[in-house]
């Protein structure tokens, strides 16, 4: 695999089978990260299912929310993390650790305001968001947990995104599957042993992340090759600027074009933050308003009961298993087509971008398949609850239909971030969500309940994967390479 990135960066031809090896190599570690973790997150909310449907409920309610946050952060984390895949593609190492210098301040200032919003509204949270007396306490304190913890989400998000820019995705993900252990192991001990219930839940999460966060930053600012700012070897001092290590450990000259700033400076500069902004802003206001739609839809679920709560919540749990493989493939997608924009391969930088999405469909549309198969197996391992296996079966089979576009949707714009081209994405996200899914629930909640809900959703998916293959085969999101 390094073997072919470097083929990126030299300008060198590829084959299509070199080209589909690489896209598979580097999506692999993604997928294998992200299925661990919908499965991990499985058992977890399984280990939270069998405490009873208001704890299921409890967690549910708020879950969009905490989406919503860990969506931010995802946003300020992509907007320093592209430009460092498109420095690292043109060989200009020194600038790449430069923008990761101020990442690092600027994305931790960021966490912080996100923590202390979600401390402030914690405990009203439920109620805004139409929860009953029975659920609120619960599920006020999980949310007052994770936001508390967001300071460790977003550090591990920012160093995981940078070390996949860079191209290592093996040792992100084998981070995220260890976390995702950690997560079961502390759920168990903090949910059963010391019968702490939800409030277990949320410690035993936040703790995994913490210890993943410290051994991501740990890989990240040690022991990589291309972005590494402390010695992991010898001395203690900061590596600087004086040389930049390509991953065989080739010395390559500093790029002429960047000036320098103050040596070892962590001190944010108008032209990183700018170009953070531009790229960023887009996909936080996308996180902000898709976000904000997931929450009105949980209000629209919330007057349908406790147990179409219960329900809607594994059901989107157990749906997470099909849509992961496309996120794994969409995070090789956006690695790809940085670097090789940063390079200035154009014919190449469009074939990754095909490629991606085309192996990102045919991925979802086999998990798809499965997932409408034992859609009612797959609810009983969350629950021992008759009526919200039945009403959670109903709703991935529904759901399952929509698959394929919905992976189109997740690789195009994975393509879309790896060119920097996040506000029309963005645009198209949000009137998708809000003027098709959001509208098309709160009808078909009132005559089919939550299966209403469901049809909406897979509905909006559809109509949203076209909109992306559209943009990709006609858009002018690759306008970068023909400058």
């Amino acid at each position: 695999m390094p073997d072919l990135l470097a083929y990126i960066r030299e300008g060198r031809t590829m084959t299509r089978s070199e080209k589909l090896r690489l896209i598979v190599q580097l999506s692999v570690p993604s997928i294998l990260a992200q299925i661990s973790a919908t499965v991990m997150f499985f058992i977890d909310a399984a280990m939270v299912g069998h405490l009873g449907e208001k704890a299921t409920a409890s967690i549910g309610l708020v879950e969009t929310t905490t989406w919503l946050m860990g969506g931010l952060g995802t946003a300020a984390n992509m907007g320093f993390s592209v430009q460092v895949a498109h420095f690292i593609g043109a060989n200009d190492f020194e600038s790449a650790r430069r923008v990761l210098r101020q990442a690092l301040v600027c994305c931790a200032l960021w966490s912080l305001t996100l923590s202390l919003s979600g401390i402030i509204i914690h405990h009203r949270l439920p109620f805004w968001l139409g929860g009953s007396a029975d659920i609120a306490a619960d599920a006020s304190t999980y949310f007052l947990i994770v936001g508390i913890a967001g300071i460790a989400f977003q550090m591990s998000g920012l160093a995981g995104s940078m070390l996949k820019c860079s191209g290592n995705m093996k040792v992100p993900s084998m981070l995220n599957i260890l976390m995702c252990v950690m997560d079961v192991g502390f759920n168990y001990i903090f949910i059963y042993m010391m019968d702490m219930g939800v409030k277990g839940a949320a410690m035993g999460t936040a703790l995994a992340e913490l210890l993943t966060a410290m051994l991501m930053m740990y890989f990240l600012l040690v022991k990589s090759p291309m972005l590494r700012l402390f010695r992991g070897y010898g001395g203690t001092g900061v590596r600087g600027y004086e040389n930049s290590l390509e991953a065989d450990g080739n010395l390559v000259p500093p790029h002429p074009r960047t000036p320098a700033p103050p040596r070892n400076s962590f001190r944010p500069t108008a032209d990183v933050v700018r170009t953070a902004i531009k790229i960023g802003a887009p996909m936080g206001l996308q996180h902000l308003l898709m976000g904000g739609a997931q929450i009105v839809s949980t209000i629209i679920v919330a007057p349908l009961g406790t147990v179409a709560i219960a329900a809607n919540s594994l059901a989107i749990t157990v749906e997470s298993l099909c849509y992961m493989p496309g996120y794994g493939i969409a995070e090789a997608a956006t690695t790809l087509v940085g670097q090789g924009i940063g390079a200035g391969q154009k014919l190449l930088t469009r074939s990754f971008a095909y490629m991606s999405v085309a192996l990102g469909i045919a991925v979802m549309t086999l998990m798809g398949v499965l997932m409408f198969i034992f859609a009612p197996e797959l609810m009983q391992l969350m629950t021992p609850v008759a009526n919200v296996v039945s009403e959670g079966a109903q709703a991935l089979r529904i759901e399952a239909l929509a698959e394929p576009m919905f992976a189109a949707s997740i690789v195009a714009n994975g393509v879309f971030v790896g060119a920097g081209d996040t506000l029309r994405p963005a645009i198209m996200s949000l009137m998708s969500m809000w003027g098709v899914r959001l509208t098309l629930a709160y009808w078909l909640s009132k005559s089919y309940g939550l299966r209403g809900v469901w049809i909406a959703m897979a509905v909006e998916l559809t109509f949203r994967g076209i909109l992306f293959l559209a943009r990709l085969w006609k858009g002018n999101w690759n306008k970068r390479l023909r400058s």
